[in-house]
């Protein structure tokens, strides 16, 4: 267990840092951590970090843009609000211009953590 803790809070290191308006994947920051093939974790991570404050769990999507961890938030449509409220248009559950508002970490914050 204390891996997966470890691996956690390098994935909420990672969503801190994803800027005001902009999203990034599941994958990405898999990637970015050097763990390419964790994806699910990093939505384990995700899901795991909604009684905190400081992570912003909205702005983590799917790959195709897809708000695929929404039911994870309190109310029905909370994710899409939080993004909405940043700038970042959502439709039918998907970030529209998804390539205008990725924020890569791997491009973004260099070396690794």
């Amino acid at each position: 267990m204390a891996d997966n803790d470890n691996f956690f809070e390098k994935v909420y290191e990672v969503a801190k840092q994803i800027p005001y308006g902009r999203v990034t994947s599941y994958g990405a920051i898999a990637k970015y951590l050097g763990a390419a093939r964790s994806a699910r974790m990093v939505g384990w991570a995700m899901n795991a970090s909604h009684n905190r404050d400081d992570i912003p769990a909205h702005r983590v999507v799917n790959k195709a843009g897809l708000l695929t961890g929404k039911h994870h938030f309190e109310g029905t449509n909370l994710m899409q609000q939080l993004l909405e409220s940043e700038g970042v248009k959502v439709k039918d559950n998907q970030i529209q211009n998804l390539a205008g508002h990725f924020w890569d970490p791997w491009k973004e914050l260099g070396e690794t953590l």
